[in-house]
């Protein structure tokens, strides 16, 4: 017997459509590069995205055809999100800090037909043009000099449109991964993952958005579905806050002028926050929510963070995931908890969300399910109606419906359900039939005052199999030896998983999403010989 309730399908577009009639006013503001503040709203977000949708089909693109996006933050590119969906299309947010190579290769696999950039990414896109024939339109989003601009392109039309039909299955987005190792994959995204993930993580216990929110999104649109903030805002109305640039005086001005309360970075983010304002003499700018993720965030960030009065909310996820699968949303016993118990916890990678379900299983055969007694470490894996279920392009499911997916990363799990990241399954150091987290030994080192940032990675050697040795980037002026450095993580961490040698080096390399490269660091110490 089938229930009497109204059978809607949940599509992105409901989100824009409710943002514009319910918050039709509320601000979408943009710093652009040239120090230029623009505003637009709600209301002008969806009629410019309504225009969009006459545009592409003006230009015979169709429901299913991909259009890619490679642009930084800015609210024309928050209207792409809409108008490419609302069209019925598959938005390819391009990451442009990948090579060359795997441009080509993500281009010419999702086979993109419509490119919107930045006019900075011109010389990538001259560059790039003979090696991507599938596209054939190319639209400029804030300059006319080689390309359509995009508010000519549908400053033509009258956004007299309706949104393309469809069923919530079907595909709206399309992320790829990093590429750490072969080509990147393509996560391809559903109208109906990306509404479910958007309504969980509203919640307060989640990244708490609401119609006073003002969110202010570092993470670039381009990576991990932009953490869903752009949907999330949407359907709560908040005001949104970009920055076409990643300055951190300017972020910090943004802050407090346009009053922003929730932030999201990576933990890189947050230490060139600090950095700034320890050089500047300022302050923390009055935000009340710090959402970090990406890469597990040092206990001296939550700590610097909360007591300036921030609410911190580490979570954890991935592309696979839409990202967010776990949060640190504070639990029952909260207030009774220490200043330090406080930070403990909420320098882990807290609990599922409603939707999403992890467990850790045995890192030999990745089938035997591991207690959660938040001491056994165990390969992470991830199921829910958010997580994907094969890569775009794959003959072969990676998992069913209701199956597991492996992370890639290792991790313990508590009685009560806390998460805490260890290490990658291809990052962690097995020495003399133990395993030693680099996760770890990174969170101790960056603790040092001395220390802006640190990756250990394992060399061979001849008795152990592997030791660790750890790269390190300090503060301009520090005095910071191997000595003194190893002194203070031996209360942090176990001895015998102490680094064997300390490599101070001006820079750590990055991958195209700012995590640090450590497939680029093993290739550069492959043939290190640790000292006698």
């Amino acid at each position: 017997m089938l229930g009497t309730m109204q059978d809607w399908e949940l599509r992105v577009s409901a989100l824009i459509d409710y943002a514009a009639r319910e918050h039709a006013t509320r601000e979408i503001v943009t710093h652009w590069a040239d120090g230029t503040r623009t505003r637009t709203n709600w209301a002008t977000v969806r009629s410019d995205a309504l225009k969009m949708v006459q545009a592409l089909r003006r230009l015979d693109i169709y429901p299913g055809d991909r259009i890619a996006t490679l642009g930084m933050n800015h609210a024309r590119h928050l209207v792409s999100w809409f108008g490419a969906t609302g069209a019925g299309c598959v938005l390819h947010t391009v990451n442009p800090r990948l090579f060359d190579d795997q441009l080509d290769y993500i281009i010419n696999h999702a086979r993109d037909r419509v490119l919107l950039y930045d006019a900075a990414f011109q010389p990538l896109v001259d560059r790039m043009k003979s090696r991507w024939p599938t596209i054939e339109h190319y639209i400029c989003f804030d300059s006319a000099d080689h390309a359509p601009a995009f508010e000519d392109w549908i400053g033509s039309e009258d956004g007299a449109a309706i949104w393309s039909p469809g069923e919530e299955r079907q595909n709206c987005m399309l992320c790829y991964t990093s590429g750490t190792t072969g080509h990147p994959k393509a996560v391809l995204y559903t109208h109906r993952s990306n509404v479910l993930h958007t309504l969980a993580t509203i919640a307060p216990a989640c990244l708490a958005v609401e119609p006073r929110s003002c969110v202010l999104p570092i993470v670039p649109m381009f990576h991990a579905n932009n953490w869903g903030l752009p949907w999330s805002s949407a359907a709560t109305g908040a005001k949104m806050v970009y920055s076409q640039v990643n300055d951190p005086a300017v972020l910090c001005d943004l802050m407090t002028s346009e009053g922003v309360s929730h932030v999201g970075g990576v933990p890189t983010v947050w230490f060139s926050l600090f950095q700034h304002l320890d050089d500047a003499g300022q302050d923390m700018p009055p935000i009340k929510v710090a959402l970090s993720g990406g890469s597990a965030v040092p206990a001296s960030v939550v700590a610097r963070l909360m007591r300036a009065g921030v609410r911190v909310m580490q979570a954890w996820g991935m592309t696979e995931t839409s990202p967010i699968a776990t949060v640190t949303w504070e639990p029952p016993e909260w207030d009774d908890m220490s200043f330090d118990e406080q930070v403990a916890y909420k320098s882990t990678q807290g609990r599922g969300i409603c939707g999403s379900e992890v467990r850790i299983v045995s890192l030999d055969d990745n089938t035997r399910k591991l207690p959660r007694d938040g001491v056994t470490s165990g390969a992470l894996q991830v199921r829910g109606p958010w997580t994907v279920r094969r890569y775009f392009g794959d003959n072969e499911d990676a998992v069913g419906a209701g199956q597991w997916f492996d992370t890639g990363d290792v991790a313990t799990i508590s009685p009560d359900g806390v998460l805490k990241l260890t290490d990658r399954t291809k990052d962690v150091i097995k020495s003399g039939g133990e395993w030693i987290s680099s996760v770890e030994l990174e969170n101790a080192a960056v603790s040092h005052p001395d220390v802006l940032e640190a990756a250990a990675i394992g060399v061979s050697h001849p008795r152990w199999g592997e030791r660790p040795i750890l790269i390190v980037v300090k503060r301009p002026g520090s005095a910071v030896s191997q000595k003194i450095l190893c002194e203070f993580m031996s209360s942090r961490v176990a001895k015998w998983s102490l680094p064997d040698a300390v490599e101070f080096v001006a820079s750590i390399p990055h991958t195209g999403t700012g995590k640090i490269s450590k497939k680029d660091l093993r290739a550069q110490y492959q043939d290190y010989r640790l000292p006698e």
